[in-house]
């Protein structure tokens, strides 16, 4: 794991900043202000900005923790009842605001528009009524171990969380593909377009906003849902690994792939793989103030069952999505400077 720990001076030298920006903007949301990000991201601290780039380009594991940014549980305050309630008047903005620098210096953020209303900073919390149901908001059955949103040839390379809460130190499972024996798996069947990926239940209609009140917005996002729906009713057949044969990168999402009708070879290699990647998942409680980078080339992450309260103390996360080629999902963006997909 490639970790840093900030210093209470490195926290002292970037909260003016922080605080000078969260009263210039009404929220994180805010284009003018995703599209600074990569600039504004320049006064971060020396030291931080090194080691964000020492992971982008040499990728020296999968995993990148940096811990010690000062959160204030007061004034933070609740966690929320749904990511609905969370946008405008967040009590957590300066914080937001770092975490978007940070993500900044890896590569674009850039959110869907079938999920969370097309936001690009997404809130991870317990929502009351999906407890048992296979989707980031649930708390009493484990989130299964992914790729971030497998299923989408323009999926990001980083999915990025911030903690602001974790009192009961629920564990994020991660599996490092460096850590895994590729001699032992068949992996020129996984480099084979054998496998159907289906699109996760985040992106399901019934997880968003009927409508966001633009017409033209709307209609972009039907048509994202009907593509969805065809991709659900007619999965095309891909690839599991891709990249160098030596060091391999994945895209695989074991609950929503349909094993129906795959060959026998292509299957018996998949399941060496999933072996392999439970034998070698580790986990990693999150505490307040740590920010962790996961290399969604190279890792699979889920998340461990508790059991939420409700009551305003429950574990809370933000997360960014970010991509190293954000033109290549212009086919799917309505102009070169909008970050949503549809």
């Amino acid at each position: 794991m490639h970790t840093l720990a900030l210093t209470p001076q490195e926290n002292a030298e970037f909260a003016p900043m922080l605080t000078e920006l969260a009263a210039a903007y009404d929220t994180i949301e805010n284009p003018e202000l995703i599209r600074r990000a990569p600039v504004l991201a320049r006064q971060l601290p020396a030291r931080l900005l090194t080691f964000l780039e020492e992971y982008r380009l040499g990728e020296p594991s999968a995993v990148c923790l940096l811990s010690g940014l000062d959160v204030d549980e007061k004034t933070i305050g609740p966690t929320p009842e749904h990511w609905r309630d969370s946008q405008y008047g967040s009590r957590a903005f300066p914080l937001e605001i770092f975490f978007l620098l940070c993500g900044s210096r890896l590569g674009d953020v850039f959110g869907w528009a079938t999920q969370q209303d097309g936001r690009i900073m997404h809130d991870v919390l317990p929502i009351k009524g999906h407890e048992n149901y296979e989707i980031g908001s649930n708390s009493l059955q484990h989130l299964s171990w992914h790729t971030e949103d497998a299923f989408h040839p323009c999926r990001g390379d980083y999915v990025a969380l911030m903690c602001l809460k974790n009192p009961d130190d629920v564990e994020t499972v991660i599996c490092d593909a460096g850590d895994l024996d590729w001699s032992a798996l068949d992996t020129e069947a996984l480099y084979e377009a054998e496998f159907t990926q289906m699109p996760d239940n985040s992106h399901r209609p019934e997880n968003t906003s009927v409508s966001t009140g633009d017409p033209v917005i709307d209609r972009l996002r039907q048509r994202s849902f009907a593509l969805i729906q065809s991709w659900n009713d007619d999965p095309e057949k891909r690839p599991v690994l891709f990249g160098d044969r030596q060091d391999p990168y994945m895209a695989l999402d074991p609950y929503h792939m349909k094993t129906e009708g795959w060959p026998d070879r292509s299957a018996k290699a998949f399941d060496g793989l999933c072996e392999q990647i439970e034998t070698h998942m580790r986990g990693v409680a999150l505490r307040p103030g740590d920010l962790v980078f996961v290399d969604n080339f190279r890792a699979v992450h889920g998340r461990k069952s508790f059991r939420a309260r409700y009551d305003g103390t429950d574990r809370w996360l933000k997360r960014l999505n970010i991509t190293r080629n954000l033109r290549g999902s212009r086919a799917w963006r309505p102009a070169p400077d909008n970050r949503v997909i549809y």
